[in-house]
């Protein structure tokens, strides 16, 4: 594979940036999760314009137009000759000294694309069976340190929390707010049904991830009740049914919670329905960006 480095498209083997840059030294920098399925890039523009909003917020100015960036991306996808991908942006603040001050890095940001085959998270077997889960005690960023709504690199507390899931046994991990409500997956968004509605928390605690957005889409095309509200442990708990959302792993059941079986143990009927639709609206036109 080739990455993409600097308007430069290096061997993954060669590919490098300095030891002074800001992205390894401090996590400043952004980045995003991107799918293409099947020639067509997953809701594109949506991932670019977070992107460049998660830049904004931390006052990082990305040194290619929103419109260079996607052509970056494509291109990057036809270099290494892919259809089905997972893509990485990155952009860092760029080398500096070992002081955290931004001022005193060289003002050329770093920029990197990664483009990988790769298939669900979780795998075919695993989303049909279902995911086990634990609630972290790692809690999930409050917005008034610094907002969820940024995609930053910076994911310690998600990782501490994947760390407690990798202890239990478990596949996830759900994080708490410091309210103790629900907020989200280690990397992925929360969603629970309950007597035929589906809830999930608001953005306030949780990324806006753009597959939480195309769920809530596909819900209220199919007639679904959706809510986006606050809700307690005991509510995940006795949920029917209970899925987590996110690029990486798309729609996915979850059936067991600190060894609470959710519901009937098994993936919901909702849950079913709207893995189905979400299959049927990748790699198409409507949604994608055409990489060919």
């Amino acid at each position: 594979m080739k990455v993409y480095l600097n308007g430069q498209f290096v061997p993954e083997e060669e590919a490098a940036v300095s030891v002074f840059d800001h992205g390894l030294l401090y996590g400043d920098g952004v980045f995003e999760g991107i799918r293409a399925y099947d020639g067509y890039v997953f809701k594109l523009d949506r991932h670019i314009e977070r992107l460049y909003d998660s830049a904004k917020a931390i006052a990082l100015e990305i040194p290619l137009t929103k419109e260079q960036m996607t052509q970056a991306i494509l291109e990057t996808l036809r270099v290494n000759k892919l259809r089905s991908s997972y893509i990485r942006p990155i952009v860092t603040r760029g080398p500096g000294d070992l002081g955290i001050d931004p001022r005193r890095c060289s003002g050329k940001p770093t920029v990197i694309i990664i483009v990988k085959e790769w298939k669900s998270l979780y795998g075919e077997e695993i989303t049909k069976r279902g995911l086990r889960a634990i609630v972290a005690s790692t809690r999930a960023r409050p917005p008034d340190t610094l907002s969820p709504s940024i995609k930053s690199l910076n994911y310690l507390n998600n990782i501490m929390a994947r760390i407690e899931a990798n202890h239990a046994g478990a596949d996830e991990a759900i994080m708490l707010d410091t309210h103790g409500f629900v907020a989200e997956g280690s990397a992925d968004n929360v969603f629970i049904v309950k007597r035929g509605r589906l809830l999930t928390p608001p953005t306030v605690a949780c990324l806006p991830g753009i597959t939480r957005e195309t769920a809530i889409e596909l819900a209220r095309s199919e007639k679904i009740p959706v809510s986006e509200e606050f809700f307690t442990l005991s509510a995940l708990y006795g949920a029917d049914e209970c899925f987590i959302t996110g690029t990486a792993a798309e729609i996915a059941p979850i059936i067991e919670i600190d060894r609470r079986v959710i519901g009937t143990g098994h993936p919901g009927p909702i849950t079913q329905r709207l893995i189905e639709k979400f299959r049927a609206i990748t790699g198409i036109p409507q949604t994608g960006t055409p990489i060919y």
